[in-house]
């Protein structure tokens, strides 16, 4: 099962740096101290508590701000250190409209950021590099965990965490970059086909859930073909059949998935690749 891991790990390693993964974390990190800074700009501490979140929340969300700050500070350092131009922050939009929905938006981005840094980790080649990212990580895996129980979700649903690749990751970052100031440096990473869930209430396994393609209608590439489900996991994907409905298509949801999990669409059920995803990832919250 884990043969798909080592095909997509060979396949970055042909084509990213440790400067270009280094950036690729940056990015991310930028995405996410401008989110909290601004949101603790719109947000007092009384808007968090009449929304339900009542001490010490506010005090910690300053501390996790805090932290993706440092995040930056840090990353931005070892670049120039190493002689690479660093990413600079872009301007942003961020769909929260109130405490609730960027609290729910939080949990989404941290749980993503951890999936990230899991994912880039062996395609760094510098130990020293390494050993930083991994220690970043165990801090998003805290943030993660921490926001998840203030929403009353369970703060770690799984055994394991879900590894993403860097264009997956960049799929699911895009949506939310509006421009970036030159001179930043282009990072080799693409965006796929965006990919939503259309469904709503609890999602749970053995229950069918809607992907919708927003503004856009996707096929088989002829008669013969067909497309797949494929629910990444750390030890390899979980595929699964999809139906056509109209604006996208309808899968179950296969036993062994929990917690923020994240599902794309492949012309094969053999391995997942950037060759073979035709769309998402779409973020999925599975409960169980």
């Amino acid at each position: 099962m884990a043969a798909p891991a080592v095909e997509k790990l060979n396949e970055r390693a042909l084509r990213l740096t440790d400067g270009d993964i280094l950036n690729y974390a940056l990015t991310l990190e930028h995405l996410e101290d401008k989110f909290y800074r601004e949101g603790l700009a719109n947000y007092t501490k009384d808007d968090f508590k009449k929304a339900g979140f009542p001490d010490p929340f506010y005090a910690n969300l300053k501390e996790i701000s805090s932290d993706e700050t440092e995040h930056v500070k840090f990353l931005t350092s070892a670049l120039k250190a190493a002689g690479v131009t660093p990413v600079s922050e872009c301007t942003y939009s961020f769909p929260s409209t109130d405490p609730k929905s960027f609290v729910a938006l939080s949990s989404v981005l941290e749980g993503v950021g951890v999936s990230a840094y899991l994912g880039a980790a062996a395609d760094i080649v510098d130990p020293g590099y390494l050993t930083a990212a991994g220690s970043i990580l165990t801090i998003e895996a805290r943030h993660s965990a921490y926001i998840r129980a203030a929403l009353g979700n369970r703060p770690f649903p799984a055994p394991f965490d879900t590894p993403l690749d860097p264009d997956e990751v960049y799929t699911l970052a895009a949506p939310f970059i509006l421009s970036c100031p030159p001179p930043s440096p282009k990072l080799p990473l693409k965006a796929f086909p965006k990919l939503v869930l259309g469904s709503s209430g609890n999602v749970v396994t053995g229950g069918t859930i809607t992907l919708q393609t927003p503004g856009y209608t996707l096929k088989p590439r002829n008669d013969t073909a067909t497309l797949h489900g494929a629910f990444i996991t750390v030890t390899g994907p979980i595929f699964v059949d999809v139906t056509p409905v109209e604006g996208g298509f309808t899968v179950k949801v296969p036993v062994g998935i929990a917690g923020q999990n994240y599902i794309v669409l492949t012309r094969c059920n053999e391995t997942v690749t950037d060759d073979t995803v035709v769309a998402g990832p779409a973020i999925v919250e599975v409960l169980n």
